[in-house]
């Protein structure tokens, strides 16, 4: 069995040395194969100026962000996904990146930005792939809003994920929910890590809804956390149970679609 887990807490505006710190002592004595964490997790998320995104953004293999991941991955045997933001030669990107025991770094660029994310960040050029994490498990990446577009989900199981690492800041109330349609109808295991609290900067404010989740194969909810409370959540599964697609004795998920009939 393959432990997994889900992590929430409510990162502080601006404060990257103070939120990794605090991620570091979360963290510090778990025992998992895999642990998701939220979107922006080490910078906050309510931006007034591409100035005050630009003072936070980080290398994706040489910042701070990357080196506390790459040091508790190899400390503790573990993969984790992290949400950061990313400056790579002067383009702003919302990031996630998997960081693997071995050392490996894999990075994605949220292919659908949300909101005022446009004033800020430029649109992922990663494209929506699938890579190795402990055990070599196949863990393809979403970003919050992606979950609306059924298209992103769907590329990542037809390219193999088992797990759908869903780093997230959410503020509308229809994602948890609709992750559940997103796991069945793909078959595969979900992990949507939510943020939690209150948001300020200047006029701007946001309520983040918390409700973090672990996901199986069939959408059913294995573990999940309130709208409000800050931990990690931990459950074992069977990631080979991914593998098939089988709805019926007669019906399977993948082979039955007809891609001819399809509007894209």
């Amino acid at each position: 069995m393959y432990k997994v887990g889900v992590l929430q807490f409510e990162p502080k505006l601006f404060q990257v040395d103070q939120n990794l710190n605090y991620l570091r002592k979360m963290l510090e004595d778990i025992e998992a194969d895999l642990v998701v964490l939220p979107e922006l997790a080490t910078s906050g998320y309510v931006f007034n100026s591409l100035d005050e995104v630009k003072s936070l953004a980080e290398d994706a293999k040489t910042g701070k962000t990357a080196q506390l991941f790459t040091q508790l991955s190899q400390e503790l045997d573990c993969s984790f996904v992290v949400g950061f933001a990313e400056n790579d030669q002067g383009k702003l990107y919302n990031s996630s990146s998997l960081f693997n025991p071995n050392g490996e770094i894999f990075t994605y660029r949220k292919t659908h930005l949300f909101f005022e994310e446009k004033l800020f960040f430029t649109p992922g050029d990663s494209g929506l792939n699938v890579y190795p994490a402990k055990g070599g498990v196949k863990v393809g990446m979403m970003i919050c809003f992606d979950w609306q577009f059924p298209e992103s989900a769907r590329t990542l199981a037809l390219r193999g994920a088992q797990i759908i690492a869903h780093p997230s800041n959410l503020v509308l109330p229809w994602c948890q929910k609709a992750m559940t349609i997103r796991s069945l109808e793909n078959r595969v295991f979900s992990i949507t890590s939510n943020r939690t609290g209150t948001e300020i900067n200047g006029d701007k404010e946001l309520y983040f809804t918390g409700m973090s989740q672990i996901l199986n194969t069939k959408g059913e909810v294995l573990t999940s956390l309130t709208k409000t409370e800050e931990g990690i959540n931990f459950v074992r599964i069977n990631p080979s149970d991914a593998l098939s697609k089988q709805v019926t004795e007669h019906n399977n998920a993948f082979t039955d679609r007809r891609p001819d009939m399809y509007q894209t």
